[in-house]
């Protein structure tokens, strides 16, 4: 098999990537993977690419310690050969960031996200897509902190680099939508908020179709704040939505899935449901304790 072969694999894999098709995806890039390091051994930088792309896959299935492993050795081969201040290595910094902060690794997070933003803006100035997304990763951070201000200022700047740079109803505009929303209801500013997610999932709507897990976080933004300002019937749709679509992305056992429910479960208590809501909540708790055994085996 060749190099060709590889790449080959691999846009296949890409392909299916963007469509949320992750179990397709999965064993495409772990055959890439292994062609590659058979040809070019493992400190190579295709083995790098290799490597983080399986690494994503992972981390959208909630493979977490996985994927962890793999974008570390990602980051690694790409430093040493790259050196530490090269666009590809901000690059495999901001994902190994993302998976810390979906995890609350905030230290570990912080200590890589304080790097980005530098080497993005040396190589490609002020104005670009990958400076948005590492102050956004960086916004996310503080915003987790409960340090709002900063992560204002951080967010407003990322969306105002991605309208300029990108065009108004592209995927990642909606994203920076979603994260200035969520920011501005932290601080109670309610009126900006439901502009900013209704247009939000619109754009995703329209840019991704009605069954990418994209759209099902922008619905379930929007509905965690009707259900905070006790619209519960409109809160109730969206994470009906939301729940269908993470369901046939990742299947019934998937830790995003035990998300939804979990909040939907909040919502039933509060209208009084509380059959349905206890039948969701041990379906909820099946499939966190069935995620946590996973990831202790993989960890050991």
């Amino acid at each position: 098999m060749s190099a060709e072969a590889a790449e080959f694999l691999n846009h296949i894999a890409v392909y299916l990537w963007q469509r949320a098709q992750f179990t397709e995806a999965e064993p495409l890039y772990k055959k890439a993977l292994l062609l590659r390091e058979n040809l070019f051994g493992l400190e190579h930088l295709d083995v790098a690419s290799s490597l983080n792309n399986l690494a994503t896959v992972y981390e959208e299935q909630g493979k977490y310690s996985q994927a962890e492993q793999l974008f570390r050795q990602a980051l690694v081969i790409r430093e040493q050969l790259l050196g530490p201040e090269h666009p590809t290595v901000a690059t495999s910094l901001n994902n190994l960031a993302r998976l810390y902060l979906k995890q609350d690794k905030y230290y570990q997070a912080e200590q890589l996200l304080h790097r980005v933003p530098a080497i993005y803006e040396k190589a490609f100035g002020l104005e670009h897509r990958w400076v948005a997304t590492s102050l956004t990763n960086l916004a996310t951070l503080y915003r987790k902190q409960g340090r709002y201000s900063q992560a204002e200022s951080l967010f407003e700047q990322a969306l105002a680099i991605l309208e300029k740079v990108l065009e108004p109803e592209h995927p990642d505009v909606a994203i920076s939508l979603n994260n200035l929303a969520t920011i501005y209801r932290a601080q109670g500013k309610y009126s900006q908020v439901e502009p900013l997610l209704k247009r939000a999932v619109a754009i995703k709507e329209k840019a991704l179709g009605l069954y990418h897990p994209s759209l099902a976080n922008s619905l379930n933004n929007l509905a965690d704040f009707y259900s905070y300002q006790r619209r519960y019937a409109e809160a109730e749709s969206l994470y009906q939505r939301a729940l269908a679509i993470r369901e046939k992305v990742f299947g019934p056992q998937h830790p995003d899935v035990a998300t939804i429910l979990e909040k939907y479960v909040k919502l039933l208590k509060k209208t009084n449901r509380e059959d349905e809501a206890t039948k969701l909540l041990e379906r909820a708790r099946a499939i966190r304790a069935k995620h946590a055994q996973e990831n202790l085996t993989t960890s050991d």
